[in-house]
Order: structure tokens, then sequence, then C-alpha cells
């Protein structure tokens, strides 16, 4: 499902992120996946407990939670940087993430075809090996409680977007074999663009923006929503069901009803925010 063959449908949309927030694949994907390709391709096993835990707060814990990959990656090494463990080369992948429209592994196929740099193509080494490392994790992942009957719910009244910062191949494995696909218009994965961008032209669609509503799990959901003047609903860590069930039968009603106002706004964003300190 692509970008170029959206077509709106109904009145409301609907966008939601998938690892975290509808999906329970966040915790297992960081911990057996990221983190670990990231140790091995840079050979960082010396002070190894010190760095995971860096790279679990800043991807799990707090207001970075859900940043995509790269960043993720480069912000992990300007921390260890700063304590004497030495990267090569670390200012290239700095001026990708930093400069680049797309953070996806074809684009910085295109940066490693520029600039031959040894960091960037150890980044893409780790970026594909971690994608290999998702495709073999046991396929007992699930969706967060309440999310199918969210979704159903909200089909009816709203066209429903996927918007993730997730590899598209994987993001299409997961909501098709649990049957969620059924309730979306599109599936937008990392290779579709930012969550930005990727909000920013379904709402060219002809959709109000105070009838666009960004649901997702981390602040760069929250950013996303605010930069294209649509709005937020946070799905809370460790309180996913309630999140899904207050989505369903209190935010997507206010919406529809056009009472999700300022107050309401700011209720839920102060509420996302003290989970995530």
């Amino acid at each position: 499902m692509f970008l170029d063959k959206y077509k709106k449908e109904k009145e409301f949309l609907v966008c939601v992120d998938s690892d975290g927030c509808a999906m329970d694949t966040m915790e297992i994907k960081h911990r057996e996946c990221f983190a670990p390709e990231m140790i091995k391709t840079w050979e960082l096993f010396e002070k190894e407990d010190y760095i995971l835990n860096i790279w679990y707060d800043l991807n799990l814990y707090t207001q970075t939670r859900g940043i995509n990959r790269f960043k993720g990656l480069v912000e992990t090494f300007k921390i260890i940087s700063k304590e004497g463990i030495e990267i090569e080369d670390l200012d290239s992948i700095v001026k990708w993430v930093e400069t680049t429209k797309e953070l996806s592994n074809n684009s910085l196929k295109r940066e490693i075809e520029k600039t031959d740099s040894k960091c960037l193509k150890m980044a893409h080494s780790w970026s594909v090996n971690v994608n290999k490392s998702i495709e073999t994790l046991p396929q007992d992942d699930e969706p967060f409680e309440n999310v199918k009957s969210g979704l159903e719910g909200i089909a009816k009244v709203a066209d429903v977007a996927v918007v993730s910062s997730a590899n598209g191949e994987a993001l299409d494995s997961e909501w098709n074999r649990h049957d969620l696909v059924k309730y979306l218009k599109v599936l937008l994965g990392q290779e579709a663009g930012t969550k930005q961008y990727c909000i920013g032209e379904l709402k060219k669609q002809g959709y109000d923006c105070d009838k666009i509503l960004m649901v997702g799990d981390a602040p760069g959901d929250l950013q996303a929503a605010k930069k294209n003047g649509v709005k937020f609903y946070p799905i809370l860590v460790n309180k996913e069901g309630y999140s899904w069930d207050k989505l369903l039968n209190e935010a997507v009603p206010k919406l529809i009803n056009n009472t999700f106002d300022k107050t309401y706004q700011e209720q839920l964003i102060k509420e996302f925010n003290n989970t995530l300190k």
C-alpha cells in the first residue's frame, strides 16, 4: 500500500503507529535485535552492559522513546563517545542523520556511494542485520489488548492509516499475520518517509486538520502531529489496553463530535509526558 495510491473515503482520518503502540513488539526488537546487533557490529563487548542500558533508556523509557533506529544509533554513540568510547568516522553518520530526508537503508546506500564512509557502511550492515534478526524472532507477537476491537470500531467512522518508522516488510508481515490490514487504508513504514511527512501527505487528500488524529506511544508521534497541526492521542506505556479502550470509547467519539478540544488535548499530553519522565 503506497501514498500515491491513497484515496480518501471518510471525513475523518486516524493515523496509528505500530511498534509499542498497536503491536507488542517494541521491547523484544530492541533487546533481541537492535541492541545486540549494535554491540556485535562495532565490537563494543568491553562496555556492553553500560551501552545496552543507554540504548534501552533512549529507545524505550524516556522522551526519545520510538526514535528512528539511525537517530537512536547516533544518540547512543554521542553519549558513549563522551565517555571515551571511540566510534571511528562518527561524524559521517551524524551528518547523514541530520541532513537526509529519508532515514532508511536505501537512502543510506545512496550516501555510501557518494562518501565511501566506513561508519556508514557499518551502519548499513547493522541495519540489514537487524532486519534479518527481526525476521527470525518467534512469530508469537501479538497486538496489545483492545487493538483489534479498537481498529474495527474506528474503521467504521474514519479512514485508518498505519504511520510507522519501522521496516516496511516487518510491518506488512505483522499486520497481515494478525488479520488487521482489513481495517486499514494504507500501511506506511520508514520507506514512505518520516511520520511528519506521511501525515502531511495524507492531509493533502482533503482532510481538515481538526479531523485528523495521530495515535502513538512516543514523543516523536506527538511532534509529527504538532508539526502538521493535527490532534494527538497517546498509548501509554504499560497501560496499552486501557489506552486503546479509551481511544475507541472516548477520544474518537470526541473527534467525531468536535469536542476533542484544547483542554482535552492538553490533559492527554500531560498524562503522556508523566509516563516518560
